[in-house]
Parts: C-alpha cells; sequence; structure tokens
C-alpha cells in the first residue's frame, strides 16, 4: 500500500477520493420536508456514492459522517444521526463485506454512546482483511483536534526517549494521525454550493484538488461523482512546482 502523503504518478484518475457531504437539512427544508428525511436520503445518496466508487475503481473512499462540531446540534438531531448509523451499519455491512469494501472509522470514539462505538469495532473487524474499496467515515471527527492530538502524542513520545524532535519529517508527523497508512487524498468534493472545509482533513488535503458542486447532498449520484472526477482530470496538478509530477515529501516540506 502507498505511503500516506505519497501520490501515483502521473496519473488521469484521483486514487482517493473525499467528500463533505452537505445539504441534507436545505434539501428537506426546499420540500417542506423534517431534516431527518434529508439525513435518511442523505444516506441513500452514500449508498449510490460507494457503489460508484467502486465501479470507478477508486480505492479509498473518506466521507465526513459526523463532526465533532456536531455536537453543537439540537440533540433531538443528534439521536436521529446516532440512528441512522445504527441502521446504516446493520443494513449494509454485510453487502459492503460481500463487495469486499474494508472499513475504517477515524475520530475520536471519545463520549459515544457504548454500541456506537461497539458498532464501529464490529465494521472495522468484520472487513479489516478485505482488499477492494477502503471506505474511510470521519465521525465525531475534527481536523483541528486530530492535529492537537497528533501533538500531544509525539511531545509524549519525545518525553519517553522514543522520538527525536529534530528528526521528525511530515511523513513521521503523518504517522500520528487518524489516517496513519491512508494516503492523502487527490480530490476533495464538497456538495451544496458551500465553499470551506469545515476543520475537514486539513494536514491530508495540502495538495487535493477541490472541488465545489451546487449539487445538494441527497441528489448526489454516480454521474455527480463522474462530473467531478472528470474535473479533477482537467487540472494541472503542479504540487508547487512547474511540471505535473509528484512530489517528494522534501519538496513539500
Amino acid at each position: 500500500m502507498q505511503e500516506a502523503g505519497a501520490h501515483e504518478e502521473c496519473s488521469d484518475a484521483p486514487r482517493h477520493v473525499a467528500i463533505i457531504m452537505d445539504g441534507n437539512g436545505r434539501w428537506a427544508a426546499k420540500r417542506g420536508l423534517p431534516r431527518l428525511e434529508g439525513h435518511r436520503r442523505g444516506v441513500e445518496a452514500l449508498r449510490r456514492t460507494v457503489r460508484a466508487a467502486i465501479e470507478l475503481e477508486i480505492r479509498y473512499l473518506t466521507i465526513y459522517s459526523f463532526s465533532s462540531e456536531n455536537w453543537r446540534r439540537p440533540a433531538a438531531e443528534i439521536g436521529d444521526l446516532f440512528g441512522l448509523l445504527r441502521i446504516f451499519v446493520r443494513r449494509d455491512l454485510a453487502d459492503l463485506h460481500a463487495r469486499a469494501v474494508k472499513v475504517r472509522f477515524i475520530g475520536s470514539r471519545q463520549g459515544l454512546p457504548a454500541d456506537i462505538a461497539d458498532l464501529l469495532g464490529e465494521a472495522e473487524n468484520l472487513t479489516c482483511a478485505n482488499e477492494g474499496l477502503t471506505l474511510v467515515v470521519a465521525f465525531n471527527y475534527g481536523a483541528r483536534q486530530e492535529i492537537l492530538a497528533a501533538a500531544r502524542a509525539i511531545a509524549q513520545a519525545a518525553r519517553r526517549g522514543d522520538l527525536e524532535p529534530g528528526l521528525l519529517d511530515e511523513q513521521g508527523f503523518a504517522a500520528f494521525l487518524d489516517t496513519a497508512g491512508i494516503p492523502d487524498p487527490d480530490l476533495l468534493i464538497r456538495t451544496s454550493g458551500e465553499q470551506r472545509l469545515s476543520n475537514f482533513l486539513l494536514w491530508q488535503s495540502a495538495y487535493a484538488e477541490l472541488v465545489f458542486m451546487p449539487v445538494l447532498w441527497p441528489d448526489f449520484d454516480g454521474a455527480a461523482l463522474a462530473s467531478a472526477i472528470n474535473e479533477f482530470r482537467s487540472r494541472d496538478r503542479r504540487f508547487g512546482g512547474l511540471a505535473s509530477r509528484a512530489p517528494s515529501l522534501k519538496e513539500r516540506a
């Protein structure tokens, strides 16, 4: 497997696609429906997107499912979101496993309901040996919190004498992130027309191509994913250089 932070040479297709799934609430509001219905339709969009990613031979798909800031939402909505996660794992895990999808969760598991934490572990354990698409679910995740946790772990390792701070490089730092072992995203998509990263994969997206789409997440499908990939293919990825090529870690430092 390609090391975290590395890129394939001269590839015209993204190996790793990350998606900020935005617009469930607005989709529901436009139709006079409760927000929960928007979230339900968002789960259906996720199913379509996973199938499309498999067909397009994407190797990694990372989705922003529940951010660390989402705890600020009303308790009833948080309960609804957790309920949908329970349903998704129970209904879809067998199918994902049959399709050789490896499921991995990133984010903090502290403070999660015990049954939710158990479900995350169950999904990871069942699919850990699969070699198809890796579906990375950012759940209770925030990029600043991730980077801060990595810095704390590095400081503790240095205090124990297990790490020499002066020798730490980008690759060494990335090994302390939640995404250790996962290549950086090549393409980051945000739906709903909003144009910000919202505390998602800030370290990992340093050289990602950003595509902002007006489609609301419940309407997202394989055609929308293919459109974003076509936009990606049209970009000239220079990584700070003058020609399209993959940079070394030293060049990106």
